[in-house]
């Protein structure tokens, strides 16, 4: 038999991730009103799945619901930005030292694997596409040295705290991808880590404590610029 709930359950998953991603990349700015009338017809949804969209958003503090008045885009801030990137950094760094300690030979080439597949980014026919696909498998290159820790439950905080920077980073990435020298900065930071990960030394949680947060400047500078302080 057919699961009535499904297409709905679809809808609501398509609504969430559409939203979720316009929120990310600003085209839902900081504090906007999100109508539901303007919602509609962007999306072609209607209002239930859209609903459920926005509450799960609100739950991940990308949306604000205001008691009778609908929802807000969530403000963003140096304030939160800073708090955000060190609760990054400081877990990254854990995380690393406990991948370094139970990773197994499986791990080590996952990681090796993911590192090429970044250094082997080139550009592509459009920015957007280069964007999507450097950001994809930076992300594919920390996520593998995650998964050598082996922690379900550390793997989650990290989700979490990954979403929550999720429309920082996207300023930083827009700053960064495009830029040669930026790249081959990134490209030589990303070797350093490797080098340091797969011979199990101990700085190699330092360096990634560093690395996760040197783009605070530049995601701070970009927020002047908007006038958020």
């Amino acid at each position: 038999m057919s699961n009535p709930e499904a297409p709905r359950e679809n809808l609501a998953r398509t609504a969430y991730q559409q939203l979720k991603q316009d929120i990310i990349e600003s085209h839902f700015g900081p504090g906007e009103k999100l109508l539901m009338s303007g919602l509609k017809t962007r999306y072609g949804l209607g209002v239930s799945p859209l609903r459920e969209a926005l509450s799960q958003l609100v739950s991940e503090r990308l949306v604000t619901a205001e008691s009778q008045r609908g929802f807000r885009v969530s403000p963003m801030s140096v304030a939160e930005l800073q708090d955000i990137y060190d609760a990054r950094a400081q877990l990254e760094g854990l995380i690393v030292e406990l991948a370094m300690t139970r990773g197994d030979d499986l791990w080590e080439a996952g990681v090796v694997a993911a590192h090429h597949a970044l250094a082997k980014v080139t550009q592509l026919n459009s920015v957007e596409d280069q964007l999507d696909q450097w950001d994809g498998r930076h992300q594919a290159f920390h996520e593998a040295v995650a998964a050598g820790c082996n922690s379900p439950q550390l793997l989650v905080v990290r989700r979490t705290l990954m979403d929550q920077a999720a429309r920082y980073r996207y300023l930083w990435l827009k700053r960064t991808v495009f830029s040669e020298q930026a790249l081959a900065d990134k490209q030589q930071e990303h070797q350093a880590l490797l080098q340091a990960i797969l011979a199990r030394q101990p700085k190699a949680a330092a360096m990634m404590r560093e690395h996760l947060q040197s783009p605070v400047p530049i995601i701070t500078q970009v927020l002047a610029e908007q006038g958020i302080s």
